[in-house]
């Protein structure tokens, strides 16, 4: 749900202020690395509670000696349906590369640099500023590594880079029967790795790994677009990604 928090969440925010619960406190940031390229776009908080009021006027991102950086933030607020997990978004006119702000005011974020997000005046996460990625997901890169059969061992994939930590489950796993394969899936490493624990035991056989084409990296990168592609030049269409492995009897890849 973009920029609209459910009323399921404001509801439960309000009942746990009324009883006099501790306030909601940030339990992840993703990038959960501790690197992020200069061109970082997007930031996301989870809560370990609905939260009912504005968050953005609470957060600032300041540099390792403590100098703020001015206005880093669009002035939007992008909330789960249950209200527990902010994404914020870095002001693109300073992020992408040709736009007035960039060239007048230059980056919010310069590779080997430090930087350091707050919220209440209290540091959240810390990153070292890498160069910038403009390549983004690419999954004919990942290597996937199959559990053996008859376990309920999770799946890994090892990605060619960190995806967006909301994305988690822009990626499915599908048995030969193209029937979806129910379970649990994470992001991990610094979402670097994905991994998939199915509901039921592996089963021998062929399965495909299908990525939705609107998976992006925090930089927004997409799969076939990129976030510094022209808006004026001829846009490729989006197309999803699919990766087949193999379950065998003795677990072998």
């Amino acid at each position: 749900m973009s920029g609209l928090r459910s009323a399921c969440a404001v509801l439960l925010a309000a009942v746990s202020c009324a009883v006099g619960a501790q306030p909601p406190r940030v339990v992840e940031v993703q990038p959960s690395a501790e690197e992020v390229p200069e061109n970082l776009l997007r930031i996301s908080l989870r809560f370990d509670a609905p939260v009912a009021e504005e968050v953005l006027s609470r957060l600032s991102l300041r540099h390792a000696d403590d100098r703020a950086i001015d206005r880093p933030f669009l002035p939007q607020e992008l909330w789960s349906p249950d209200g527990r997990i902010l994404t914020i978004l870095l002001h693109p006119g300073r992020v992408k590369t040709g736009l007035v702000a960039r060239e007048t005011l230059g980056p919010f974020l310069v590779a080997g640099e430090e930087v350091v997000l707050m919220m209440d005046g209290q540091p959240l996460r810390r990153w070292t500023v890498a160069p910038a990625d403009t390549e983004g997901p690419v999954v004919a890169r990942w290597h996937v590594s199959p559990a053996p059969s008859g376990t309920r061992q999770p799946l890994v994939v090892t990605l060619d880079g960190p995806i967006d930590g909301r994305d988690v489950d822009f990626i499915a796993v599908v048995g030969s029967d193209e029937q979806r394969v129910e379970g649990q899936a994470r992001l991990r490493d610094g979402e670097r790795a994905w991994t998939f624990a199915p509901n039921r035991r592996w089963r021998p056989g062929s399965y495909r790994l299908i990525v939705r084409e609107t998976l992006e990296d925090a930089a927004g990168n997409r799969l076939g677009g990129r976030f510094e592609t022209s808006m004026l030049g001829p846009q490729a269409a989006p197309r999803a990604s699919a990766l087949s492995f193999s379950v065998r009897n003795d677990g072998a890849r």
